[in-house]
Formats: C-alpha cells, structure tokens, sequence
C-alpha cells in the first residue's frame, strides 16, 4: 500500500504535517476529513527509497499509556462514543507520537471495515499478542469495553511487578556502579602514582603488588583493547540471543541462577497464571488461550514448556497432567489446578495461583537486598584487601631498607 505525506489545517487553522498508509488520494483525502482536518497538499511518497534507511523512534509506548489508553477506551465504549470516534479522539489528544501514530493506523484500518483486534494486530510493536486476544473476544462476545477494563487491570498488575523488581534492584545496582567507578579511579590515577614509587625502588616486587601495576597497566594502556573486547563480547551475547536455541538456553539459565533465579521463575509463572485466567475467563478456547499466554509470558523456556502443554491437550491429556509433565509447578499449585479442573472453576483457581506467586515475588523481592548485600561486601573486601596489598607490602619494605 502506498504511502501519502500530507500538509493540512485543522479547526483552528494550524498546520498538521503527517503520512498515512492509503489506495489513492482520495482515501486519504476522506481519512482527513473524518480527522476534522482540512487537506492543503496530498504528495504520494516512494517507500522503498535507495541506499540505507534509518529509521529512529525517540518515543515508544509505556506500559503506564497502555494503562491509560485501555481506561480512557473503557470509559468512552461504556459510555456509547463509536469506536473509531473514541479512538480518533485519543489519537488527536495523545502526548507520545508512537502511540498517536499508532492510534491513527489503527483508525485507518478501521474505516476500511477491518474489525479491531486485526487493525491492532497490525501494530505488533504497540499492542501484542494477549492485547489483540483479549479485543478479538470482546469483540465477538459483544463486550469490548469489559476487554479493555480486564486489560487495564492486568498491566497495573503488571507495571506494579516491574516497578518493585526495579525498587530492589536499584541498591544492588548503586553498588555495583560506584564498585566499578572505583576501580577506574584507582586504576588509572592512584595505581600509576605508586607504580613511579615503586619502580624507583628497584627490588623484587609482592605479587600483589604486581597484579596490581599489571592491572593499571591494562586500563592506562590497553583500554581501546577492553573496549573492544567488551563491545565485541556484548554484540556477539545480543546476536547470540537473537537466535532461537540462544534465547532458549538464556532463559532456561537466567531461572535457575543464584538468588534472582527463582525471583524470574515467580514472575514468569505468575504471569502465565494471571493471563490464562483471564483469557480463559473471557471465553477464549482453552488451545486458543494456552498459544496466546505462551507468547505473553516473555521467556522462551515457559513458551516452550506452554507449548508442550497444547500439544497434550490436544492428545486428550487433561489440563492437571500436562502442567504436571510440564515441571513448572510446585506440588501446591498443581494441587490447586486439579481442584479447579474438577470443579470446572480452573480460571478462579488460576487467579489464586497468581496471587499466591505474586505474595511470593513480594517476600523474595523485599530480602533480595539482604541476600545480595553479602556477595557485594565480600566483592568490596577482597578489592580493598587486593590495594592494601598491593600497596603497602613494598612500602613496608621501603621502610624497613630505610631503617637499616
């Protein structure tokens, strides 16, 4: 589909430039019009241009707009304003251009007759897959606004696990950086000053103190070297989780790390456990449901295991025996799941399992600080007693040449 710039006016005869995806002329003419914006030139563009094309976007969609936007949208459809004039209107009054941008595709698809979830199915980057599952129900259960008030709830649930994972993570972080700043400091300043001293000197050197020139020596001489090897290490770790079995094994290894593993295996569980219930709450098939929270779950390793999930359901196997198969679940859970399974309230069950992660999340995340405070200090201490070494075994020496 072509692409089409244009230059306009709205209401009160301010100029609006913009492009919009469209068949001809005229239909971009009309999509202005029901915009309230009055065309002044309408230029087709070429889109697949030569040469190289960057393209960067300095605004993406937070999850605190998500929230905003399924909230304003509920209280619009509840209140009987049209779908594409809710979605216009918050188009026009939106703050992050992303998300406008976003808005006004959307509004497009709209009005060539494409039902809503498609139309936002066709914004991967704004709205995935459990957001597009959720509408394509509500759609077709006629309860769009319940969608996108179940949405809204979720990602405050959601925004409020980032944010205290962000909250416990922030003093390991401090520490860490200001670790990190010291030892350049040192490195490069202090260690320098003595290794002058100390060459002056001229007797065998304390391998300490040798680690430590050696050590200086790097950052002062070799640092376009670290660069590179750091730079080089990060872009091949980043290519390397760009492919399907590297992502796979990151994910399987980033849960059952020390300390944060269990934390990541929490999360991931109880957001698989809150978006199934939700889905299969708003009448999703339980197949449908299960592929949907698969991709919703954000770690390949789950997916995987999800997906395996399908494929015993899909043999006969009940719900109970494939989570089981599965290995994700505690005994307690999977007790929970077989009780909602034969009581037919598996997604009230569901809803308990994630409350009972989310209590566990808690507690792990508010002693996170407590569990790393003596990795950092041990860290901190053989730092201090390696410069401690390093400087004062020779000066010691020093002295005691002095003396004699």
């Amino acid at each position: 589909m072509p692409i089409f710039k244009y230059r306009g006016r709205d209401l009160e005869g301010k100029e609006i430039l913009g492009s919009i995806d469209a068949t001809s002329e005229k239909a971009v003419a009309s999509v202005l019009s029901n915009q309230r914006i009055i065309p002044v030139e309408i230029v087709e563009t070429d889109n697949e241009s030569s040469g190289f094309s960057f393209s960067f976007n300095k605004h993406r969609v937070t999850i605190d707009e998500q929230v905003m936007l399924c909230r304003q949208l509920n209280s619009l459809l509840k209140a009987g304003v049209p779908t594409v004039q809710a979605i216009n209107g918050l188009a026009l009054s939106s703050a992050n251009p992303a998300l406008s941008d976003s808005l006004f595709k959307v509004e497009q698809a709209l009005e060539m007759g494409t039902p809503l979830a498609n139309a936002l199915k066709q914004q991967p980057k704004v709205y995935g897959p459990l957001f597009v599952a959720m509408i394509h129900v509500g759609e077709n259960t006629g309860r769009l606004d319940e969608a996108f008030q179940k949405l809204a709830s979720y990602l405050e649930l959601e925004r409020s696990t980032r944010k205290k994972v962000k909250q416990a993570t922030r003093y390991p972080k401090m520490v860490v950086g200001a670790i990190t700043a010291a030892m350049v400091v040192i490195n490069i300043v202090v260690v320098p000053q003595f290794a002058q001293l100390f060459a002056k000197f001229g007797s065998e050197l304390p391998l300490p103190t040798k680690i430590l020139m050696a050590t200086s020596d790097l950052f002062v001489n070799w640092w376009w070297a670290m660069l590179l090897v750091i730079g080089g290490a990060a872009f091949a770790f980043i290519q390397y989780l760009d492919t399907i079995e590297g992502r796979l094994k990151w994910d399987e290894q980033l849960m059952k790390m020390p300390i944060i593993g269990p934390i990541f295996e929490k999360i991931t569980l109880g957001r698989f456990s809150r978006t199934f219930a939700m889905t299969y709450k708003a009448g999703l098939p339980i197949l449908q449901s299960l592929t949907v929270v698969s991709r919703a779950v954000s770690n390949s390793y789950v997916e995987k295991a999800i997906m395996s999930m399908r494929s015993g359901i899909e043999r006969g196997d009940s719900f109970t025996r494939t989570s089981t198969a599965a290995g994700l679940f505690s005994p307690l859970v999977l007790q929970m799941i077989n009780v909602g399974e034969q009581t037919g309230s598996l997604d009230s069950l569901l809803d308990e399992v994630a409350d009972f992660y989310e209590q566990e999340v808690d507690y792990d995340l508010s002693k996170l600080s407590e569990a790393i405070q003596p990795i950092l200090l041990v860290f901190m201490g053989g730092m201090v007693l390696m410069l401690a070494l390093g400087v004062f075994l020779p000066m010691w020496d020093m002295f005691a040449l002095i003396q004699k």
